[in-house]
């Protein structure tokens, strides 16, 4: 993902710094399509916040690719803010931290580069 921008001594405007490249896997381009659908998912934890656990549409994320899409800084994960209404009793009741997850603004400029660039396999 490049930020187009011309600047000299880049500050990090897309996290990473001009002309750096995303490399994503598809897990988590399947869940970047997810965001793009739905802006906040319910994320989950036994007690450790090592190993977030997201249990929805019929499928349960490999933790891996919920902890890097975290450390590339596309998602967030908030323990303390759970969703208001939502029933974690259902799928997340093994789990004691119970809160959201969503796109930061640099996911959110990967999504729409998605949307409108599309995937390169290398």
């Amino acid at each position: 993902m490049n930020c187009g921008s011309k600047c000299d001594g880049c500050t990090g405007c897309c996290g990473g710094g001009c002309g750096s490249e995303l490399y994503l896997t598809p897990e988590e381009v399947a869940l970047l399509g997810r965001f793009a659908q739905t802006p906040f998912l319910p994320v989950a934890s036994r007690g450790d916040r090592e190993e977030p656990v997201c249990r929805e549409e019929g499928r349960e994320e490999k933790p891996e690719t919920l902890l890097w899409l975290k450390l590339k800084g596309l998602i967030t994960l908030d323990y303390d803010l759970p969703l208001t209404g939502f029933d974690y009793e259902t799928r997340y009741a093994d789990c004691r931290l119970r809160g959201s997850m969503a796109l930061t603004c640099r996911g959110q400029e990967a999504v729409d580069f998605l949307e409108i660039q599309g995937v390169e396999e290398e």
